[in-house]
């Protein structure tokens, strides 16, 4: 047993190399995320950050997702906002929180993670592009210092009221010199890292181009807040991590529900509302996710609940916001080289002890270097040869992964995803219409047409109508054939019209033979 323990242990960090400068990434682009979140959600600071260290350490370690990482998710914010006003206090929102992580537990013993299967490759793929696009438009802004939406923000419509587009105009009134003179030496160094140093040694992979980006960032407001006052970023430009004066301070910032209100109709409804809400994002990530990895490792879906469900449980009952595994987090988890749940679960522990030990020193880090990070990260999820490739496979998989495209891009990211999800069903229905069979048509001698009908292994009452309509217009003198040899399954719709035909034909003259109707159920005259 001592020799299978040391094993599984060796073996969980024989990757660390790779999952350690991932997991830092990962922590720089998870801290104003949390922040910016809770900020829109209408909740303590702090409780975006409890979400983001529960969803790395305690569902990164539950979680069998190699790659994926959870925290607090902009999808659910204005649920978050809208349900903290309506329950009329955060520690009674919180008590839904706890339940919604329950009924996820038991969504996921009851195997309810197959749902994220029926989603289309085609559809999470303009998910990916969808959300690159989104990134890249939502951290112009940032990158120039002009920060009045919220980190993390991936809806089109922005609580500021304006939206993606208007926001990019709008900043042009209000550039900051820092930010962009940052900006500029952080794209430059995470474009050099990525192109040229991470190829030439082994210790550019060890320290990757962010935290030089991050650490450049730090030293710049440290110089010129000293020397050159002119040009040091303003505080509301830079990350805004609470601050205890006191270890009991920080205990303090920690907020636990009010379980008199567990009975509560309305906290039920709440608490029912995130569960499907936040399943249904982390199943659609954690597909997403899957595509991304290098070695196509698969995701029990079930477990996944089950892990989300555990996570929101404790952040429910320690203070912290509703957690979904996060496509944004992930990806860049992806794109920095993190190989097993390990990048996660350090993310999530670099979480705690700084905002714990050093919360100051993150405060002095500007988000236009964020924003860069973030820049990269949506050009590789949203790079021009996912759309040459996607439009090679044809108008079947590539108008379901356009349509998601501008469907996140110009709504949310629930909304695009339905959008594509339709458009694929529309194809769907309109090829299962035009497959239902084929014909096959020869002349014999004495002139008449002689046409075999093959029916195909699937058909149900959506192909009647095809199915009618070729019937209806074959001439008059015709010898059919309607082989149903292949059929595995007909419904009795298509039955129906089949069996009325050949009893009706004679009066046109059509003769028609049924090869292989066997005991399939008679039509009722």
């Amino acid at each position: 047993m001592m020799k299978s323990s040391k094993y599984k242990t060796k073996n969980f960090f024989s990757n660390v190399k790779q999952d350690l400068p991932a997991s830092i990434v990962v922590f720089f682009v998870a801290v104003p995320l949390c922040l910016g979140i809770a900020l829109a959600s209408g909740a303590p600071l702090f409780s975006g950050l409890i979400a983001g260290i529960v969803g790395g350490i305690v569902v990164g370690a539950l979680s069998n997702s190699p790659l994926g990482v959870s925290g607090p998710a902009a999808g659910l914010a204005v649920i978050v906002l809208a349900s903290i006003q309506s329950l009329g206090a955060f520690e009674i929102f919180l008590v839904a929180v706890v339940l919604a992580g329950i009924i996820q537990v038991v969504l996921g013993l009851l195997k309810g993670g197959i749902i994220g299967y029926y989603f289309p490759s085609s559809v999470i793929k303009g998910m990916l592009a969808g959300i690159g696009i989104i990134i890249f438009l939502k951290q112009i802004p940032h990158a120039f210092g002009y920060d009045v939406d919220y980190e993390g923000d991936l809806s089109f419509q922005q609580l500021n009221g304006e939206n993606t587009f208007s926001e990019l105009i709008n900043m042009l009134d209000y550039i900051s010199p820092g930010a962009v003179i940052v900006s500029i030496i952080s794209l430059t160094i995470l474009l050099t890292w990525d192109l040229y140093f991470s190829h030439k040694h082994k210790v550019f992979k060890l320290v990757q181009g962010p935290l030089v980006a991050v650490a450049m960032g730090i030293v710049y407001q440290l110089v010129t807040s000293a020397f050159f006052p002119a040009y040091t970023i303003e505080s509301q430009h830079l990350v805004s991590v609470p601050v205890a004066e006191s270890f009991s301070g920080f205990l303090n910032q920690f907020t636990f529900p009010d379980f008199s209100y567990v009975l509560s109709s309305e906290v039920w409804v709440v608490a029912l509302t995130i569960a499907v809400v936040a399943s249904l994002e982390t199943l659609l990530c954690v597909e997403a996710t899957d595509k991304l990895d290098p070695q196509k490792r698969v995701t029990n879906t079930n477990r996944e609940l089950f892990a989300q469900g555990g996570g929101n449980i404790l952040s429910g009952l320690i203070g912290g916001l509703p957690i979904t595994q996060v496509i944004v987090r992930s990806s860049a988890n992806v794109q920095s080289g993190g190989q097993t749940r390990l990048s996660s679960i350090l993310h999530g522990m670099f979480l705690l002890i700084c905002v714990a030990l050093i919360p100051a020193v993150l405060n002095m880090i500007p988000l236009a270097v964020l924003a860069c990070i973030l820049f990269v990260v949506g050009y590789k999820l949203a790079k021009p040869s996912l759309f040459k490739h996607m439009y090679k496979l044809g108008w079947d998989q590539f108008a379901p992964f356009v349509i998601t495209i501008l469907g996140i891009v110009f709504t949310d990211l629930l909304k695009g995803i339905a959008m594509g999800f339709i458009v694929s069903l529309v194809i769907l229905l309109r090829n299962s219409f035009k497959n239902s069979h084929f014909l096959h048509k020869e002349v014999i001698n004495n002139g008449r047409k002689k046409v075999k009908m093959t029916l195909a292994e699937e058909v149900t009452f959506i192909n009647k109508g095809a199915i009618l309509k070729a019937l209806n217009n074959l001439p008059a003198g015709t010898q059919l054939t309607i082989d149903m040899s292949k059929s595995v399954g007909i419904d009795y719709d298509v039955l129906e019209i089949i069996d009325n035909y050949k009893n009706t034909s004679g009066n046109k003259g059509i003769e028609v033979k049924l090869v292989n109707r066997g005991d399939l159920q008679t039509a009722d005259y």
